[in-house]
């Protein structure tokens, strides 16, 4: 769903209030899922979101990189539906080193989108499921002089049968969050999901380039890990990011939305 029509054809119709509403009798559970996911739906063709799930004292994984699974089964899903809203799936050479995440969607309906890989110098190993499962295409942006042009193998690069291409960026500026967000808008993928891992996270809303962030924090403590959203922050506390914030249950894990932008 992606449109207005979209929205009518499914039977959201806009009342005299101007919100959208079920025009049938509708489960509780459908009325949740429309109120959290049709705003993303109707938000037009350039929106940009990110999604972390992490621990009630701020870890995405424990010391050793075991993130599986910090969140429970509602969470995934919930990723899974971003997913499917995206045009592209962006994470950073990290995410993709250590956590081999296959990117696609699985546990909803929906096309899967387009897999980014951010990795400035070239770092992440092409045996990962990005580049050889085939399931979906996948965007492998590299920085110049990497060196990975050498490694690119027969089957595996722009138009090859592996479905990756590969964007070579001229320098470390072109990696700044918003000229990301533009570079991917010019090639069709203006709607984005920023899964990963906690440093690119924190690098686009540090530089104001969200406009929605999603954080699912899970009653666990880990004491120690990998660490979620960290950027250089005020030492004022009034003068702290409090940006408008709604909150959902997902079984005993809370998502906290917060409202950073306007698409």
């Amino acid at each position: 769903m992606r449109s207005e029509a979209d929205a009518e054809a499914a039977g959201l119709v806009r009342g005299q209030d101007g919100v959208r509403r079920w025009s049938q009798d509708a489960s509780p559970e459908a009325e949740a899922l429309a109120d959290l996911y049709l705003p993303l739906c109707l938000a037009g063709p350039r929106l940009t979101v990110a999604q972390l799930g992490q621990s009630v004292d701020g870890f995405i994984a424990t010391r050793t990189g075991d993130a599986d699974f910090v969140t429970g089964e509602e969470d995934r899903r919930h990723l899974h539906r971003l997913r499917a809203l995206a045009d592209a799936v962006v994470v950073g050479a990290g995410t993709a080193v250590s956590d081999d995440p296959q990117l696609t969607v699985r546990a909803c309906a929906g096309a899967n989108p387009v897999r980014v890989v951010l990795d400035p110098h070239g770092r992440v190993p092409l045996e990962r499921k990005v580049f050889t499962d085939g399931s979906a295409p996948t965007l492998w942006v590299v920085g110049a002089g990497g060196g990975h042009e050498k490694r690119v193998p027969n089957g595996v690069g722009v138009g090859g049968r592996g479905g990756v291409d590969v964007l070579t960026l001229p320098d470390d500026d072109a990696f700044a969050p918003r000229r990301l967000v533009e570079t991917l808008a010019s090639r069709g993928l203006g709607r984005m999901l920023i899964e990963g891992g906690g440093v690119t996270v924190s690098r686009f809303l540090h530089e104001q380039a969200l406009d929605r962030l999603y954080v699912t924090v899970a009653p666990v403590l880990l004491g120690d890990g990998v660490p979620g959203l960290r950027f250089a922050g005020t030492s004022v506390m009034r003068e702290a990011l409090r940006p408008p914030t709604r909150r959902a249950m997902l079984g005993e894990d809370t998502l906290f939305e917060f409202g950073l932008g306007t698409p």
